[in-house]
């Protein structure tokens, strides 16, 4: 029986409310109508074995119980594992009183997964369970690794709904769009987006998921002379195609830390005839921006400078400070993390009780007097 629902206004503020003597106020951002904590988990690293997906699963628990209502997975992560240990994580927290409607989930389909263990054969593999079926040619599949056709993104979402064992997913991301972008010519890209738009578009008319976007490595973060380089208003332009006015791309996801601040740093997108950064581009077009790879895997985690102790105060350890910088920066709604020990969930999560840097206080780590 998949968990029915999704994420609500009056869910997510209930859960907000659930944390008001613990974690600092400003923990939680309004975005898209919806409540949400600024550090979420994500489920991208481990091993594909039982023992990690137990440890997943505990954390997920975990987190949820400390103040995290952000859940980010992808069907190729940990070949499927990741959303098969969320899904079971979920069940588990209805039976502690945490609804459906509390929690945003969001995926991601694009990459070509393979299915809890790597097949022997992985030619014989995409030929039966992706062409011989018609779900994808071998045309459609770029570097070997990518497709993003709409026959094949319905059906990847289809298979991440069974994985999480869920009716409804909040966010469902075209992953890694930009992977395509040398490969094939601009102009075909941007009619496999908008191609992709319209899928994404029919499966929020048909209730299966509430909003998509692009989560990305590198397109945002280049420079426009970039071959991969994505301009986040014309990516909003072939949703408005796609879907009217009223389209449901609302949120994208790049990667922001202290040795990667491309989104903060550099004016590489034109919104209205004027240079912004991604964060800004994202604010005036009203798209909600998730932050992945806020410590980098770990390497953020020891050893900063002393200038990052003394600018993020009131902190324990380097992880925190690191994500204290994404969360504190201005136009992030959520840092996301890698948390699959419990013990890093609960030290991560200690962040929430303390307030993000004030301007203020961020923009004297590059010497910044003006504000945003």
């Amino acid at each position: 029986m998949k968990l029915p629902g999704y994420a609500t206004p009056s869910g997510t503020e209930w859960y907000r409310k659930r944390f008001a003597k613990s974690v600092a106020p400003e923990h939680f951002r309004q975005s898209q109508n919806l409540w949400l904590s600024s550090i979420g988990l994500g489920t991208y690293l481990g091993n594909y074995d039982a023992e990690t997906d137990q440890l997943y699963r505990r954390a997920v628990v975990r987190a949820v119980e400390s103040g995290c209502n952000v859940i980010d997975s992808a069907i190729n992560y940990r070949l499927q594992r990741s959303e098969r240990s969320i899904g079971t994580a979920l069940k588990g927290l209805a039976t502690k009183g945490f609804k459906r409607d509390e929690i945003l989930v969001a995926t991601k389909g694009g990459f070509i997964p393979y299915d809890g263990t790597p097949p022997a054969e992985p030619r014989r593999y995409l030929d039966e369970t992706f062409f011989q079926p018609g779900i994808a040619g071998a045309a459609d599949i770029v570097s070997g690794c990518h497709c993003m056709t709409p026959k094949y993104l319905l059906h990847q979402l289809d298979c991440s709904l069974k994985n999480l064992d869920l009716e409804c997913v909040d966010v469902y991301y075209v992953h890694n769009p930009e992977t395509q972008l040398g490969k094939i010519p601009r102009e075909d890209f941007n009619e496999r987006l908008l191609k992709a738009f319209e899928a994404l578009e029919g499966a929020v008319a048909a209730g299966k998921i509430k909003m998509y976007g692009a989560a990305t490595w590198n397109g945002y973060r280049n420079p426009k002379d970039a071959k991969d380089y994505l301009s986040l208003a014309e990516v909003v332009e072939l949703a408005a195609r796609a879907g009217g006015k009223d389209h449901h791309l609302k949120v994208i996801q790049l990667p922001l830390n202290l040795g990667m601040t491309e989104a903060l740093s550099l004016a590489n997108q034109t919104v209205k005839g004027k240079e912004a950064t991604i964060l800004e581009a994202a604010q005036a077009l009203g798209i909600t921006v998730m932050c992945s790879a806020s410590i980098l895997q770990g390497q953020l985690t020891r050893n900063l400078p002393e200038v990052i102790s003394g600018t993020f105060q009131g902190l324990e350890t380097d992880g925190q400070r690191a994500l204290q910088f994404v969360r504190s920066t201005p136009g992030v709604t959520t840092a996301l993390v890698g948390m699959k020990q419990v013990n890093h969930v609960e030290e991560n999560l200690k962040t929430a009780g303390v307030a993000p840097a004030s301007w203020e206080q961020y923009s004297k780590l590059f010497g910044a007097s003006d504000s945003h």
